[in-house]
């Protein structure tokens, strides 16, 4: 498959893009998490979101693997420092993973999100959210 050619020129200057964002939705992971008795050493599920805008020299440009901001690295890590040990509040992991992705080069904005979906049977869901913004 060759690449599509570049068309310099063609997109007027009010179109080009202001800002580029990378996306992990709804990644649900079996977590250590809570600081109640029953929750200890019983797992729970955690959805983690995180949206990770990065600047123009980190969004591939063009289409092969080395161009690209890897996204694998957002799952493989967040899940790392999941299975890392025991949480006793959705603050701490929802902090660790903010700065894992902070520290990041190319990261310009950044939001971190934590869910626990089984909680309470009249809501979706129980959360934390860091934003850069």
């Amino acid at each position: 498959m060759t690449t599509p050619p570049v068309l310099d020129g063609l997109v007027p200057t009010a179109l080009a893009p202001k800002s580029r964002r990378i996306f992990l939705e709804d990644f649900n992971l079996p977590v250590d998490i809570g600081f109640h008795d029953f929750e200890v050493g019983t797992p729970q599920r955690l959805v983690v979101n995180v949206e990770v805008w990065v600047d123009e020299a980190s969004f591939a440009r063009e289409d092969n693997a080395a161009a690209a901001w890897n996204y694998d690295f957002l799952r493989t890590e967040i899940k790392r420092l999941a299975d890392s040990g025991r949480f006793n509040l959705q603050e701490t992991l929802a902090r660790a993973i903010y700065d894992l992705i902070a520290a990041r080069a190319g990261v310009t904005a950044l939001r971190v999100s934590t869910r626990k979906p089984d909680i309470y049977p009249d809501c979706a869901g129980v959360g934390v959210e860091l934003a850069s913004f």
